[in-house]
């Protein structure tokens, strides 16, 4: 069943997503060749702390870590570990935090040096995906509607859209209904309605859309060795549309990059 949020809740999820959204900024400078993604995890832990959260994934589960960091052909829930970034790897960061009860949950792939081109439009295409699929986060429309968008835009460049791995409702409780698939059929699924609250997470491999599960029983990796990348937002349905609660401009102006892609979506929904 889908738990719609009052306005007055969406803004303390707001709030949760933002000290994610920090918390990944603060990240991005960190991130470079000779660093673990274990060190990684030990300041995102101090960081959230600070800000007066608790980490959302660290005992959920079981999970021993309050980042999930996948590097290369590691998909999603890969555990941080003492082996240090390497020139041309890439790694998703996903974060979670609970803050006034509520989970704030996203995740952004970071490159780390410099990064093969192939590689980068990947990482792009991705990017583009996960605003294709909010757009259609709208009052009426289905989930079926939001994973059509997603999987069309990145099959269309001969990407492999992961099946097994969806996005989720998002609330006191870090998985929520709906699911939130990458993939579907226009007019199926669940109808979308005012005041649910999402994560939607394009999950794309660079070559086949088949995973196997390693052996820590966390790390999810493609079948086939190629790279993958990973994008989450946390969103609300206000007033018929979707309103971002997270941000990457943390990142952005850690990283000194212009990008105006979330002004874009914005400005884009005032007049729609």
């Amino acid at each position: 069943m889908i738990i719609p949020k009052t306005l007055e809740e969406i803004e303390l999820m707001r709030e949760s997503a933002l000290v994610v959204s920090r918390t990944l900024g603060m990240l991005a400078t960190e991130v470079k060749p000779g660093v673990t993604t274990n060190y990684l995890d030990k300041i995102a832990e101090e960081f959230i702390r600070d800000q007066g959260a608790v980490p959302g994934f660290l005992g959920l589960y079981g999970c021993p870590s309050t980042l999930l960091t996948s590097v290369n052909e590691a998909v999603v829930h890969g555990l941080p570990t003492d082996k240090p970034l390497e020139e041309g790897d890439i790694v998703a960061i996903d974060c979670g935090a609970v803050k006034n009860e509520f989970y704030g949950d996203h995740a952004y792939t970071f490159e780390v040096g410099e990064v093969d081109a192939e590689v980068k439009k990947l990482l792009q295409v991705t990017k583009e995906s996960l605003y294709i699929g909010i757009r259609e986060l709208r009052v009426g429309k289905r989930v079926g509607d939001v994973g059509y968008a997603i999987q069309q835009y990145c099959e269309s460049f001969g990407y492999g859209v992961v099946r097994e791995l969806v996005g989720h409702g998002l609330g006191k409780k870090l998985h929520e209904d709906p699911e939130m698939p990458n993939y579907g059929r226009r007019g199926r699924g669940k109808k979308l309605i005012e005041g649910m609250t999402v994560a939607i997470e394009p999950m794309i491999n660079m070559g086949t859309h088949q995973v196997s599960q390693l052996k820590d029983g966390w790390t999810i990796v493609t079948r086939d060795g190629k790279p993958s990348a990973h994008f989450e937002h946390n969103i609300a349905i206000v007033n018929g549309k979707p309103e971002l609660l997270s941000t990457f401009g943390y990142i952005y102006e850690a990283l000194g990059i212009d990008s105006d892609e979330e002004k874009e979506f914005r400005q884009q929904e005032l007049v729609l």
